[in-house]
């Protein structure tokens, strides 16, 4: 298994077997992952702040809106179908609350994130953010399966939901 490490500002997507898309200690920046599972491709975005209005930067690829419509394109490229797309939202954790105000970069992050979203008409299906404690996800483009880390404590499947909390019926034949 291979994982591939998607630090701030970065994306990648993948559907090669055996690759893990990952991105360590998101604290407010949004990890987006975009999803075909169908077709086994995945795309993950580490978005660090909402909008790249105002800035000369060189790297675009950490505003919201010039990585998620990068992301969708890497994906599609790579032969995800662009009605099937899936996001899950990790990250956007509220680091500096003792400050509060304008400092909110987590949730300002999370709705331009989920703005340019909604512009592309991409549903999210899951998330995990806010909070105050940084995360870890890692993504396997051909199960589709997003796991995330909570800062001190073990990965969770947060998609797709799991279905052994519901009761399991057992059919029988009728003679």
């Amino acid at each position: 298994m291979s994982d591939t490490m998607v630090r701030m500002g970065e994306l990648a997507a993948s559907k090669t077997v055996g690759d893990m898309l990952v991105t360590l200690g998101l604290g407010s920046c949004i990890g987006l992952v975009l999803l075909d599972r169908r077709m086994g491709v995945a795309g993950l975005a580490h978005v660090v702040l909402p909008e790249s209005t105002g800035h000369a930067e060189v790297n675009r690829f950490k505003f919201a809106d010039y990585a998620v419509p990068e992301l969708i394109r890497r994906v599609v490229a790579l032969g995800a179908r662009r009605p099937m797309l899936e996001a899950v939202l990790v990250g956007g954790a509220s680091m500096f609350a003792s400050i509060g105000g304008s400092m909110e970069v987590g949730a300002r992050n999370e709705a331009a994130v989920k703005a340019q979203l909604a512009t592309a008409r991409i549903r999210v299906h899951a998330s995990a953010t806010g909070g105050n404690r940084g995360r870890t996800v890692r993504v396997d483009p051909k199960t589709g399966i997003v796991l995330v880390r909570e800062a001190g404590s073990k990965d969770t499947q947060l998609y797709p939901a799991t279905l052994n909390k519901l009761p399991t019926r057992t059919l029988q034949e009728v003679a």
